[in-house]
């Protein structure tokens, strides 16, 4: 028996030397029917990958403007990261997360998918790296063109092509609160607390450092917090200019 054919039946399965050899022989050489063939007498040991990092993937949707499913699936390589197999795999767990309407249960029946099946299909320790379900009266998403990074935005009204621009701001501007008012007291009083600090080096007067803390405040507000950030498709808008009045009901960004 061939041994590079061994070598790499092993490597598609973390079985030993032996169980290969004879999966091989009994599958005449074929190393498809030999993976079938092993996965019935349960010798595939697909978890000696589980300990290879993850850093590369790519990110899927699924759904349409009032529902959508985003699924994230990290592998080992940028090569394998950009074959059509994987991310058509991505794709289906997309759908399959959409139809199915429940993460958990989602999670549950991709882990094993992945274990059982993808990973001696596809060769790489692979893990779902972010996944989620947004439902509301407009959803837009969207998906850099390395399918690494992504932005979901769900709002009460509006309309798809501003929750999708939305969504790219998300994924471009990386908002770490929606709005002022949730930002936390002590992040607040941490940031106020570093412009005293640098007011007092530049020797200000102390009677104009309030008023040139809100100001350092407002460039915070506009930096961190969606609704304050300057749209980046056209810097003369933000964020709450795009809304006319309609709210933000939930965001994320999804990245690899």
């Amino acid at each position: 028996m061939d041994i590079k054919l061994i070598s790499q039946l092993r490597e598609k399965t973390g079985a030993g030397l032996n169980d290969c050899r004879q999966a091989l022989e009994e599958a005449s050489g074929d190393i498809n029917l030999a993976v079938e063939i092993m996965r019935k007498k349960g010798g595939i040991k697909a978890a000696n990958k589980a300990d290879r990092a993850t850093k590369e993937g790519v990110i899927a949707v699924a759904g349409d403007s009032s529902k959508l499913a985003v699924v994230a699936l990290a592998c080992e390589t940028d090569f394998v990261s950009r074959t059509d197999a994987f991310r058509s795999a991505v794709q289906e767990l997309a759908d399959k997360l959409l139809a199915l309407a429940s993460v958990e249960a989602f999670k549950t029946e991709a882990e094993a998918y992945i274990k059982d099946e993808l990973t001696m299909k596809i060769g790489e320790n692979m893990v779902i790296a972010g996944a989620g379900i947004y439902a509301g009266a407009i959803v837009g998403s969207y998906i850099h063109s390395n399918k690494k990074v992504a932005g979901v935005a769900v709002l009460d009204g509006g309309n798809a092509e501003i929750a999708s621009d939305i969504a790219m701001q998300i994924a471009a501007m990386s908002p770490s609160y929606l709005d002022p008012s949730v930002v936390p007291a002590d992040v607040l009083e941490k940031e106020k607390e570093i412009y005293r600090e640098q007011l007092r080096k530049e020797n200000k007067p102390e009677q104009i450092w309030d008023k040139i803390i809100e100001g350092k405040l407002n460039k915070f507000y506009e930096d961190n917090c969606l609704v304050n950030q300057v749209f980046i498709k056209d810097d003369t808008k933000k964020i709450s200019d795009l809304l006319a009045g309609n709210k933000i009901t939930e965001w994320k960004k999804y990245s690899l």
